[in-house]
């Protein structure tokens, strides 16, 4: 990992943490950002894990007593996948890559048009489409349209329907892009153009897996750095 990509992790990584905590804010949860992790005292969201490191070679006592691991389902986003709680009862979930294109990268013109979510109706809308019939549509709340980082993005379909969408989140340095749905053919080109209208300035952060990778590779992203997701219990 070159110098350049080991700052865009650490810029990746506390964004990533911001959204968490928005996340956890919607639903009336306050986490602690300290110097090397942001953590919650109870459990997060579904999805959402109880702590991310925001810098490597976090001491794993430290970090898993921040946490609640009584209850089922903890789980911390290693950011740097140098980390073993495998002694704290944790397994891993899943790996992945951080990924990032450059601000003001060119963007084929979208074929669908985009929209960003600002009424609990758009927001709901949204949110059926994310979840695809899965029954967990309520994860996201109209409070997060108070949340002037972050923008729910929507890919509309020719009938006006939600056919894509994403999660744009601004920090200072990068704006991250999560919870990218539908079509990628469809998805990433609206999105992409969507954070060049929204924060032009910004370069472009997230992470992916497997297929959704290989797509986001496909549409300018390149990878810089490993994470892994840790549950309690597994």
């Amino acid at each position: 990992m070159t110098t350049s990509q080991q700052h865009l992790v650490l810029a990746a990584a506390r964004n990533n943490a911001a959204w968490c905590a928005a996340m956890s804010r919607s639903h009336g949860l306050a986490g602690e950002f300290g110097d090397r992790a942001w953590s919650a005292p109870a459990r997060t969201p579904l999805y959402y894990p109880d702590a991310v490191t925001l810098a490597p070679h976090v001491v794993p006592e430290a970090l898993v007593s921040r946490i609640d691991t009584a209850a089922p389902g903890a789980s911390v986003k290693d950011s740097f996948a140098d980390l073993d709680l495998a002694e704290s009862g944790f397994g891993v979930l899943f790996e992945a890559q951080w990924i990032h294109r450059p601000a003001g990268a060119a963007v084929p013109a979208p074929e669908s048009s985009w929209q960003v979510a600002d009424s609990p109706e758009e927001l709901l809308a949204w949110a059926l489409a994310w979840d695809g019939g899965a029954g967990n549509a309520d994860l996201f709340r109209a409070e997060l349209l108070d949340d002037p980082d972050t923008f729910v993005v929507a890919v509309r379909d020719a009938g006006g329907g939600v056919a894509a969408g994403a999660v744009v989140s601004r920090s200072d340095r990068v704006a991250g892009v999560s919870n990218v749905f539908g079509s990628p053919a469809a998805a990433w080109p609206a999105v992409l153009h969507a954070v060049g209208s929204l924060l032009p300035a910004l370069p472009v952060v997230g992470y992916e897996q497997g297929e959704d990778l290989a797509a986001a590779l496909r549409h300018g992203f390149e990878p810089i750095g490993p994470l892994r997701v840790w549950l309690h219990g597994l």
